[in-house]
């Protein structure tokens, strides 16, 4: 049965923020590879995009049951931040987690895949 995923991948910000731009540039390459090889394996993207450093975040928390607090910055302090995301539908998954894992190895990074609960 076909079901709905959140890839979510793990990086060193830091790795990518001194990386040299040939560097980069290889790395952006490898997920056009892995768009290409979900594609022949069957798996379909349907959204998916690189997010900013987790500097830039904004993280909201319910306080007390009703107070709401706003700071700003990434939810907690780790040397792996959210980087950016695919979401693939397939019946598949562990195929899917096995080519993603592939395509950090380079990166160094970890990958978080999670079925998206489907609402009416």
């Amino acid at each position: 049965m076909t079901a709905t995923w959140m890839v979510l991948l793990y990086g060193d910000e830091e790795f990518w923020r001194s990386a040299p731009q040939e560097v980069q540039d290889r790395i952006m390459e490898e997920h056009s590879a892995y768009a290409a090889a979900c594609a022949e394996r069957g798996y379909k993207i349907v959204g998916g995009e690189e997010l900013a450093f987790s500097s830039s975040a904004i993280t909201a928390r319910r306080v007390g049951g009703r107070s709401v607090t706003v700071t700003d910055g990434p939810f907690s302090e780790t040397a792996e931040y959210l980087g950016g995301y695919y979401v693939v539908e397939t019946d598949d998954p562990r195929g899917l987690a096995q080519l993603t894992g592939e395509l950090l190895l380079t990166d160094g990074g970890g990958a978080e895949l999670r079925p998206v609960v489907q609402h009416p």
